[in-house]
């Protein structure tokens, strides 16, 4: 008998599957999300978002103090632009980790720019991967330590900040590579915002196409009892149900305009990537700093009814703030990367 179908992205023990996963759960994961980063045209498609592409390489070639002469780890390299980057910026050393095949264009990319003596691209999970310590001549933090890195690079970020999984692995990494008292991360913190907005098109072609989904299941459940004589109505429900959860109730992605917004965003979390933790990178929860919020929406002032709710986050690329810093570098040209209505067109 054929097993059933299982889409939670999580392994038996509730991890993503790239970590404490079985073949099957890194299977299913690879399947569902590492193949798309596989693939050029996705690559271009981040590569072409001209307010991502200009924070990251201001954070990087704005700071060439911070990264000369230090060893870098790019976390999900991709085509290895960031990697490329942090050579040229000055970086000693750069290990550009990542996942997918996508590794071998970022091989390419590297020689094709003569940064190869300074960029090693190693293809594998980062909580899997060590580094070659001896070889290259890496400084740890402690005597037999890991922690032989100075600056950890990412893009890690998904719609919302937390939809992709790649959180967890930065932390993991943080935590075995990065140096604890001089370290830097890139972004150094995140920030997510909620605000009410009218977007009565976007709500209404929602409507529009979940009325046209059950419309077509009603064509067909008739089709399928006068043509073929088997009654198919039974299923009318569960059809319904899956429906409203894909069109009314899931989220969608929009290029909003600022003057979408009805009220003042509300900040509803806000991570310290030098002091996050695994169960951050899990959603909001009720117990978080600012999980209780509202909004003051003022009626009648001709913005329109309330469409829905949007959500966008912003990254910081600036010195540390957490204690026990004193001794890391100062970035002097902080950075900020928002995917807000006020900045115009994301890929997030």
């Amino acid at each position: 008998m054929a097993e059933s179908c299982q889409f939670a992205n999580v392994s038996e023990e509730g991890e993503i599957p790239s970590f404490k996963g079985s073949d099957k759960a890194k299977a299913t994961d690879f399947a569902n999300y590492f193949c798309s980063y596989a693939q050029l045209y996705h690559q271009k498609q981040m590569l072409a978002d001209h307010n991502r592409m200009a924070a990251y390489h201001a954070a990087i070639m704005g700071n060439p103090d911070v990264f000369k002469d230090k060893v870098v780890m790019d976390i999900g390299t991709g085509s290895g632009i960031l990697a490329a980057w942090a050579a040229q910026a000055g970086a000693r050393k750069v290990y550009a980790v990542e996942y997918t095949d996508m590794a071998k264009h970022a091989e390419s990319v590297m020689q094709a720019n003569g940064l190869s003596d300074i960029v090693t691209v190693i293809q594998g999970a980062v909580e899997d991967i060590e580094l070659p310590v001896e070889l290259d001549g890496l400084e740890p933090e402690e005597p037999g330590s890991t922690r032989v890195v100075d600056i950890i690079i990412s893009e890690w970020m998904g719609y919302f900040l937390l939809r992709e999984s790649m959180l967890d692995s930065l932390i993991r990494a943080r935590d075995k590579f990065l140096k604890q008292k001089t370290g830097l991360m890139f972004p150094s913190h995140t920030t997510m915002f909620v605000a009410p907005v009218y977007d009565e098109e976007e709500r209404k072609i929602s409507l529009r196409e979940y009325s046209g989904a059950m419309s077509d299941w009603s064509e067909f459940a008739d089709t399928t009892k006068s043509v073929y004589g088997v009654d198919m109505t039974v299923l009318e429900k569960d059809f319904e149900k899956e429906q409203k959860e894909y069109y009314l109730l899931s989220s969608r992605w929009s290029e909003l305009k600022e003057s979408s917004l009805l009220a003042e965003p509300a900040m509803v979390k806000e991570l310290d990537m030098m002091t996050c933790v695994l169960n951050d990178s899990k959603g909001l929860f009720k117990a978080d700093a600012n999980s209780s919020f509202d909004f003051d929406v003022v009626s009648g002032n001709g913005s329109g009814p309330i469409s829905g709710f949007a959500g966008w986050f912003t990254a910081d690329f600036k010195s540390r703030t957490d204690s026990g810093s004193e001794l890391s570098p100062q970035v002097s040209n902080p950075a900020l990367l928002s995917t807000g209505p006020e900045n115009g067109y994301t890929h997030w």
